[in-house]
């Protein structure tokens, strides 16, 4: 498994995950993202409008959640929903979204036989500190369903 891609050095990470899944069969990165995230399931659509609800006072941008669809082919330093991609390789894919409360890096890795989602995290301040105390709980399940596509 390669190693996977930080929003920053690990001592200033405020919250960072790893889950893993075994894989049917290969499959590219951007495939695989594709997967995960097409059609997302209803209760996560319902978790993204609320988080976007609530955030909104305090000046976070709208996410939007997943769209399930995208264009063209992405490349670095395009927008892949609401991520940013800083890195796109067949075995690797690393998306940020950087805000006024916090950093966020999604890093998918993959081998032929296994696939990881890391999720690292550096807050800015008291309302990103508060926003990950939900969010840092719900998050290895989002993660796990989501994984669960690619098997």
């Amino acid at each position: 498994m390669r190693v996977a891609d930080l929003v920053g050095p690990e001592d200033a990470l405020d919250f960072c995950d790893c889950h893993r899944i075994a894989l049917a069969a290969p499959i590219t990165s951007i495939a695989a993202w594709d997967r995960m995230t097409r059609g997302p399931a209803p209760l996560l659509k319902a978790a993204f409008w609320l988080r976007d609800t609530i955030s909104a006072p305090f000046g976070v941008r709208k996410s939007g959640g997943f769209a399930g669809r995208r264009g063209a082919d992405p490349r670095v330093g395009e927008m892949l929903d609401f991520f940013l991609i800083e890195r796109l390789e067949d075995d690797i894919l690393s998306l940020t979204a950087r805000d006024s409360h916090l950093d966020v890096m999604a890093c998918l890795t993959l081998t032929g036989t296994e696939a990881a989602i890391t999720t690292s995290v550096i807050t800015h301040n008291r309302f990103g500190r508060a926003y990950m105390l939900p969010v840092g709980i719900a998050h290895p399940f989002v993660v796990r369903a989501m994984l669960r596509r690619l098997a």
